[in-house]
């Protein structure tokens, strides 16, 4: 699910609440004062909330079988080195702690690594065979009843917030449904000020169905047959405007309007294409040439292709939505969607033009324009694997592209632009960027490496870093793309504060191996010492920057070829270097390796 909301609000309501113990009458108040309690929906009637007391509990789910041991992390990078376990050659097992005064040796460094590249306050356990841990853990909580419960009356004034893995976004009444898990906070005066929709992580965050819930559809084809100029609409709850189900079609300019209708279930929407505009599903191949698709309703993605043996064929249309969660074309659960000079704008959160979710799934894109407006909402958000080629992406107000767990999205020939233009609207103090990578560890990307390639075109950050690796292991290659930097960080590998799933807090760096093939690059680079960096520039590449200036940071090799330079902007140090010295310009500035000064 795009938990991928990056936006946070203030909707003033407040609330009158009436506590029941689980043998007492309705009558009977119970005083709270300065208090947080954590509940669980049971009823909603109308702008009256009646729901179970009790406290969440981790509820990890083991993803491959094999049992963690003790003081492991349970996501995020493997810890692995390189080469699969031992450091390759010219490469040190620690990182630096600080640069020379005056050009002399710096200070000696403290070791932060094991031979497996994990950190010495980690324990290696066992590793299989290609240095990867045998397990993996996917985060999550489980909500625990204690047998009180509580009825509140919404009337005005107070926070209410939705909480997503990627951040938090605005909320109302409406978005409190059954098994909702909320966690409300009272002031000194027995008043909730503050109601906070809880993610529970691992696909329990708004009660998402592990079966597959599609709702209903005011329209459905289920014969083959190739339909023309047809209009098919909906207004209901839950209810695709129109379903392709079990066989195949072909769809001539039609007009799809999904005008309202509420979800129940974010989830169920994000996963399953409940409440889409056109869902595809069950096998079917449907071809879609040109036509208009319109959503007005949140979970309103405008066209869905879902499950293995599912392909969606669409060119030549036009797609618009408005509300949060409903992106341009969405593919989930295997399914396949090819799209050709499509005319894709977005305007809610959480809502990628070209957007893939649980369980993935191939996605190709040639030619088009694809724009989005609204925060968490990237021109491309990849659970699956996806190729752009000749289009034009752009995200107003988020980052351009995201890679979530082992998938990939390549580029070509494609001029993308992202412009996050806050850290969550303040709530968290996570990276801004262009171009995120990482693992969530919410169920919805499997665990593993990660792919962005980028050939031509070009890549333009109007906030933030370009790149941000956080929390996962990715190969990154580039050749010949216009690269456009909106501050001086070109890459940053480090980990997180956690406070998002992502991993363990102190464990959850990156692992990057970046190719840079006739490639220009200007901007620092920086990797934190749980992360680790292979740089290798060949045919032409010129760098013109400084890697961790600040003289500490993990492990980061860099190989040179002869066709290929190295200007520093300042001091930096690495811990491997391979190529020839002479194709370094020290512009004043000194390189160090394993802290020695060698330029």
């Amino acid at each position: 699910m795009l938990r991928k909301k990056l936006m946070t609000f203030s909707v003033t309501m407040a609330l009158t609440v009436s506590l029941l113990a689980g043998c007492t009458d309705g009558n009977q108040k119970t005083t709270l004062e300065d208090t947080t309690k954590i509940v669980q929906v049971t009823k909603v009637d109308g702008t009256t909330i009646t729901a179970d007391v009790g406290e969440l509990t981790s509820d990890q789910k083991d993803i491959s079988g094999g049992t963690p041991p003790d003081g492991m992390p349970s996501g995020g990078a493997d810890g692995k080195a390189p080469d699969g376990g031992t450091p390759p050659e010219g490469m040190l097992s620690d990182g630096a702690d600080g640069k020379a005064a005056d050009g002399g040796v710096p200070p000696e460094k403290k070791e932060s690594r094991n031979s497996n590249g994990l950190d010495k306050n980690v324990p290696s356990g066992d590793l299989k065979e290609n240095g990867e841990p045998p397990f993996g853990k996917l985060g999550g909580s489980r909500f625990t009843a204690n047998g009180e419960a509580i009825t509140f009356t919404i009337t005005d004034s107070t926070q209410i917030i939705q909480e997503f893995q990627q951040g938090s976004e605005e909320a109302a009444v409406e978005d409190i449904v059954k098994n909702s898990v909320l966690e409300i906070t009272f002031d000194s005066e027995n008043q909730p000020v503050k109601v906070l929709i809880k993610n529970l992580q691992a696909g329990k965050g708004f009660g998402g169905s592990d079966e597959v819930t599609n709702g209903t559809s005011a329209n459905t084809i289920t014969e083959e047959k190739t339909v023309n100029g047809e209009n098919y609409t909906s207004d209901g709850d839950d209810e695709n405007a129109l379903r392709v189900d079990g066989t195949d079609a072909t769809l001539k300019n039609i007009t799809v309007k999904k005008n309202k209708g509420n979800s129940s279930n974010t989830e169920n929407g994000d996963f399953y294409g409940q409440n889409a505009g056109l869902l595809v599903l069950n096998g079917s191949t449907t071809t879609i040439e040109g036509g208009t698709f319109q959503t007005n309703a949140v979970n309103g993605n405008a066209v869905f292709s879902y499950g293995e043996g599912t392909t969606v064929n669409i060119s030549d249309a036009t797609i618009r939505t408005t509300q949060n969660n409903s992106g341009g074309i969405q593919t989930t659960g295997g399914a396949t969607m090819n799209a050709t000079n499509l005319d894709v704008q977005t305007e809610g959160n959480s809502a990628a033009a070209i957007r893939s979710d649980r369980g993935g799934g191939t996605v190709k894109v040639v030619k088009g324009k694809y724009v989005t407006n609204g925060t968490g909402s990237p021109a491309i958000y990849c659970t699956g694997d996806i190729s752009v080629e000749e289009a034009t992406l752009l995200a107003n107000a988020s980052e351009g592209v995201v890679v979530e767990g082992k998938n990939s999205v390549s580029l070509k020939n494609c001029d993308i632009t992202g412009n996050m233009n806050n850290t969550y609207n303040g709530d968290s103090d996570e990276n801004i960027h262009c171009i995120m990578i990482y693992q969530s560890m919410s169920g919805d990307a499997a665990v593993g490496e990660a792919d962005f390639a980028a050939e031509g075109g070009s890549i333009t950050s109007k906030a933030g870093d370009l790149f941000y690796i956080t929390n996962t292991d990715c190969t990154i290659s580039l050749k010949d793309v216009k690269l456009t930097l909106a501050n001086d960080i070109f890459l940053r590998v480090e980990g997180n504060s956690s406070s998002r799933g992502w991993g363990t807090d102190g464990s959850n760096g990156g692992d990057v191996t970046l190719t840079a093939d006739s490639q220009k690059i200007e901007g620092n680079i920086l990797v934190d010492n749980i992360s680790l960096l292979k740089l290798s520039m060949s045919d032409g590449t010129s760098y013109k920057g400084s890697i961790n200036p600040d003289g500490t940071g993990g492990e980061v090799e860099v190989t040179l070829d002869n066709d290929s330079t190295w200007t520093l902007t300042g001091d930096s140090y690495i811990t491997g270097f391979h190529g020839d010295t002479s194709n370094i310009d020290t512009n004043g500035y000194h390189l160090y390796v394993k802290d020695e000064q060698i330029k």
